[in-house]
């Protein structure tokens, strides 16, 4: 059992003013099993009203606006979690991909998680599988292998991928991130035939040098009928331990987007995520990155570039 106080800080910077800033955020863990919520905290620039619902998926969503003219947003979540997974690997389980058939024909949420995005390089996902045989093993097996696939035929490299990356350009690159390896790995599973979500999280430092630890992380779970769902981290090759807290679940990044929006203006604007992590023996883990966003389109570009040359003859 272990217990992490998180804070998670996502700012907003932007080179001229913009308004109504509209935003959906993903940051409220729950109730999973072995993870509990002790404490929640949210603090956002202007203090706005945030409304909260609940996804598809079982997440909770706020949403809220930001109408006035600002430069800066921040959102601050803080939070203090209990995790206790009772097992670090899966028991022994033989379930084939066979023997669930007709419990997923008979639930829309597990046949939604088994459908797979069509990509250019399917033949090259198929290939994979073949070497690993899926018909002749058993659910625990195929996830075993493909998580481990995946860990030693991709780079983890920061910088060179973003959230609009497909799965296309990461086969081609053979290099990202933990988001990048988490949507190689839904897709083999998918194809295998197994129902597969993306989960968003974090990995809390615990001195074993695991990759993505102390920011936010992501990561995989499969289904079987006899144990659930069951954490694969493929950044890191093993099962999700004690140090993986979850935020939120659903088909891909997308669905777990820890923040997004849009406002009005032209500005270019940068993001920063630091996330700290606090022990209850005192020790604290801090760690910032500067997310990569994606390009403006070449009209926006010239448009910046004219303001800027505005500014500079003022």
């Amino acid at each position: 059992m272990a217990l992490f106080k998180i804070v998670h800080i996502t700012k907003y910077q932007y080179n001229y003013p913009i308004k109504e800033s509209i935003n959906e955020i993903r940051l409220f863990p729950h109730h999973f099993d072995n993870q509990e919520v002790l404490q929640y905290q949210l603090l956002i620039t202007h203090a706005p009203n945030v409304d909260i619902s609940q996804d598809y998926y079982g997440n909770r969503v706020g949403n809220f606006n930001v109408l006035e003219s600002h430069t800066e947003m921040t959102i601050e979540s803080r939070m203090l979690v209990r995790v206790n997974h009772s097992l670090k690997i899966p028991q022994i389980d033989s379930t084939s991909v066979k023997d669930i058939q007709a419990e997923k024909e008979k639930s829309i949420l597990l046949l939604r998680l088994c459908y797979i995005d069509k990509i250019e390089k399917q033949a090259e996902i198929e290939s994979i599988l073949e070497k690993i045989d899926p018909e002749n093993k058993s659910i625990i097996e195929i996830a075993q292998q493909c998580n481990a696939y995946v860990f030693e035929n991709f780079t983890y490299t920061k910088g060179i991928t973003n959230i609009e990356t497909t799965v296309d350009e990461i086969l081609m690159l053979k290099k990202g991130v933990c988001q990048d390896f988490a949507h190689i790995l839904l897709h083999l599973l998918r194809t295998a035939g197994i129902p597969s979500r993306y989960v968003s999280g974090y990995i809390c430092p615990n001195e074993s040098g695991l990759r993505g630890e102390g920011a936010t992380h992501a990561w995989v779970e499969v289904y079987t009928p006899t144990q659930g769902w069951l954490g694969l981290d493929p950044t890191n090759n093993i099962w999700t331990m004690d140090n993986h807290v979850r935020l939120s679940t659903g088909r891909n990044f997308g669905d777990c987007t820890p923040v997004k929006g849009t406002f009005k203006g032209l500005a270019r604007q940068t993001l920063s995520v630091c996330v700290s992590i606090g022990y209850e023996d005192g020790r604290q883990f801090e760690e910032i990155n500067d997310v990569k966003l994606q390009e403006v389109s070449s009209k926006v570009e010239e448009q910046l570039n004219y303001m800027d040359q505005l500014q500079q003859q003022q």
